[in-house]
């Protein structure tokens, strides 16, 4: 298999973990400060296990590079908040349609942070996505918790593109599991004050689905999408990721019987071809 194809794979299956993570947001009755503290709290544990059973080093090369991954740990830690918040007081379906605005921030962003000539190209599949978010998108009111948890959910999005690209750099020196442990970390350290604000009654079942959110769907998936990246490029990445809220949708039906109408399947299938058109593309 060619490396560019396993790397589209693994941002494929990240996207589908990452899909399944936003249901957590409704099943795990904590404040998202705690969830989000649980989450990159064992996912920077079970990391750490795997780094070091393979016996690997945990030394950077630098001091920039250090500083690098805790400023992406400090992003890593508000995106996470932002979007778990976000489902808390809308759904599940608007919490991953507003992070699915990373694709388009990607777009934008990409020439800007790789000193790289704009292609406009990069925009359409990108628009397009978009277009299938909008149409999904249920009506809302300004002054609802739908909208702001919506524009929580696009904060997020855009927070998410920023960390992408700080990968990108990263991970062309270091594995993806180095990157993603330090990111772990830095982002449980920085959320360690927010706990005293916080009810901090927490019960076995609670911890079992913070374990379980943080090995799987955060330190698998994580790691996957940094280690695809060494391949593909982020603006790449990004529509393939706009299969998240098709897979949320479908997960939120089957797990919290949440039924999608038309414009749902609509919209769906606008970004899935999207995904897909990429994905096959050699080039974009």
């Amino acid at each position: 298999m060619k490396s560019e194809t396993k790397s589209l794979w693994a941002i494929h299956i990240s996207v589908l973990l990452f899909g399944f993570a936003g249901l957590f947001g409704k099943w795990v009755l904590l404040p998202a400060q705690l969830i989000v503290f649980g989450r990159v709290f064992f996912a920077a544990f079970f990391l750490f296990i795997y780094i070091l059973i393979g016996k690997k080093s945990f030394r950077l090369a630098s001091l920039h590079d250090y500083f690098t991954l805790l400023v992406a740990g400090i992003l890593l830690a508000f995106h996470w908040f932002t979007f778990f918040y976000s489902i808390q007081i809308s759904s599940v379906a608007i919490g991953i349609l507003g992070v699915s605005t990373f694709s388009i921030f990607s777009a934008l962003l990409e020439a800007l942070f790789f000193r790289e000539k704009f292609c406009y190209k990069n925009l359409i599949p990108a628009f397009l996505s978009v277009v299938g978010i909008y149409i999904i998108l249920p009506e809302f009111s300004l002054k609802n918790d739908v909208s702001f948890g919506l524009f929580l959910a696009i904060i997020s999005g855009f927070t998410f593109a920023i960390i992408s690209f700080l990968n990108r750099k990263q991970v062309q020196m270091y594995s993806g599991s180095l990157v993603a442990f330090y990111q772990d970390l830095s982002a449980t350290l920085v959320l360690i004050p927010l706990l005293f604000f916080v009810d901090l009654k927490i019960n076995l079942l609670e911890i079992g689905q913070l374990a379980l959110l943080g090995g799987i769907f955060t330190a698998i998936a994580h790691t996957l999408f940094i280690s695809g990246l060494s391949k593909i490029k982020v603006h790449k990445a990004s529509v393939v990721a706009n299969m998240e809220p098709v897979y949320g949708i479908l997960f939120a039906f089957f797990l919290l019987n949440e039924r999608p109408d038309k414009s749902v399947l609509l919209g769906g299938s606008i970004i899935v071809g999207m995904a897909f058109w990429v994905s096959l593309r050699k080039t974009i």
